[in-house]
């Protein structure tokens, strides 16, 4: 009986199939193949402290217990996310006994990018000394989540997911050596490794529940039909406020701009199943219409509003459907950016320029001493003139150029607008000579 209470638990697939030299990893051949990076610094002798940067699953700690391994170094792990100051000057007394005893020490910190500055600062002096080899791993983008002191010390590697042939190669490794008893088809290893979305760890874990509901099932071939009824397949990998989201964001706004209907839905669609907010992603798409169609076609802005009025009223998932077809038009409507290029023109010029003074003639003259002040004198009621235009008119500060900001593109709506900004601008150098000035 006692034997039932002292048997060691067996250990999840994950960490049974973890591997025990740098030739066993799969994925990140940019980093560990023949003459890469990585490959080189073991190869050296002597390892150096870096950064591992890169989403869940894709063999962070494994590198770091690698490190270790071939260097014979001992190995001290601490989590960011519940170790403190106190873990980290215990983990350094160790380091120092380790020391005394001939032996050095890599120290592991997971979730770097959750310790604070304070906690970051406190690692400095210990790397600095030698007394540890430090190695970070993390999700976050570590320019903005780790100390530049820190940073600077640490070599940064970037880590990349799983390639959809190199987790079908763990799917095989990890049938071979730990389920030798499980038949697993084709259909079934390409839902598993469309679910794992790059992520090793979320793989072996799905593969694992697999293999307990088929032996509760009794079933010894697993297949695609069985995966959807015994498991619960969740969405893709995704986080809702770091790179990967941004980076989505980015591709989403970019397909937009590059006019490629398929490739925006395919974003759009991507965030929506991830979990992003349909009412961020609206207002994404109402600045799309500004920034990237703006007069082009006016009624781009009007969709984009509406799509998201729309998914105001309607909610999850109807209203995603108008914010989808308003993508569709805003990529394949025409391009101009010259309003926005406009705006920041003069955004910029006047951040840079002096108060400039408000010309006489387009000045407010609600009383009789503003009047006599000359405010509004000889100002040209522009509905009084032909076309509705007055010529030669001045609405710039006397003392200021004709900036020429807003430059019309040949597309869309705005071809006809440059033709009547032509037009304008004739009228005016028309005038010009008869208001006895040349002009701008």
């Amino acid at each position: 009986m006692a034997d039932l209470f002292h048997k060691a638990p067996s250990a999840p697939l994950a960490e049974a199939l973890r591997p025990k030299t740098l030739d066993e990893v799969i994925g990140q051949s940019h980093l560990i193949g023949p003459g890469k990076p990585l490959r080189l610094a073991f190869e050296s002798g002597k390892p150096h402290s870096m950064i591992l940067w890169g989403p869940p699953g894709v063999g962070k700690t494994t590198l770091a217990r690698l490190t270790a391994s071939a260097f014979g170094y001992e190995f001290i792990a601490l989590s960011a996310v519940f170790a403190g100051v106190k873990d980290i000057r215990a983990a350094m007394e160790q380091a120092q006994q380790n020391l005394a005893l001939g032996r050095k020490t890599i120290l592991f910190v997971d979730e770097i990018h959750r310790f604070n500055k304070s906690q970051q600062d406190g690692l400095l002096p210990f790397v600095e000394s030698g007394l540890v080899v430090f190695i970070g791993a993390t999700t976050e983008n570590p320019s903005f989540e780790v100390n530049s002191a820190l940073l600077s010390r640490a070599q940064v590697y970037v880590l990349q997911v799983l390639s959809d042939e190199e987790l079908q190669t763990l799917v095989r490794r990890a049938q071979a050596s730990e389920l030798p008893h499980l038949q697993i088809d084709d259909s079934a290893v390409n839902t598993l490794v469309g679910y794992a979305d790059g992520d090793a760890r979320r793989l072996l874990n799905l593969l694992e529940q697999s293999a307990s509901a088929a032996a509760a099932a009794g079933v010894t071939l697993v297949d695609a039909a069985f995966l959807q009824d015994a498991l619960t397949l969740n969405a893709r990998r995704f986080d809702k406020g770091g790179d990967n989201f941004y980076d989505q964001i980015s591709a989403l706004h970019k397909s937009v701009r590059g006019s490629h209907p398929d490739a925006a839905l395919y974003w759009l669609c991507r965030m929506l199943d991830g979990g992003a907010d349909a009412r961020y992603l609206s207002r994404r798409v109402v600045r799309m219409a500004w920034e990237d169609i703006g007069l082009a076609d006016p009624r781009a802005m009007q969709i984009a509003n509406d799509a998201a009025a729309t998914f105001e009223r309607l909610g999850s998932p109807e209203g995603e459907l108008a914010i989808a077809q308003a993508v569709i038009y805003l990529a394949m409507a025409p391009k101009s950016n010259a309003g926005y290029k406009a705006y920041k023109q003069a955004k910029a010029f006047i951040k840079s320029d002096r108060s400039r003074e408000v010309p006489n003639h387009l000045r407010n003259a609600p009383t009789q001493l503003m009047k006599e002040l000359g405010h509004g004198h000889q100002y040209r009621y522009a509905h009084d003139e032909p076309d509705a235009y007055a010529a030669g008119e001045r609405y710039l500060p006397d003392d200021m150029p004709e900036p020429l900001w807003y430059q019309p593109v040949a597309r869309g709506l705005e071809t006809k607008l440059a033709e009547k900004l032509a037009y304008l601008r004739q009228l005016d150098a028309a005038a010009a000579p008869a208001a006895g000035k040349a002009p701008d």
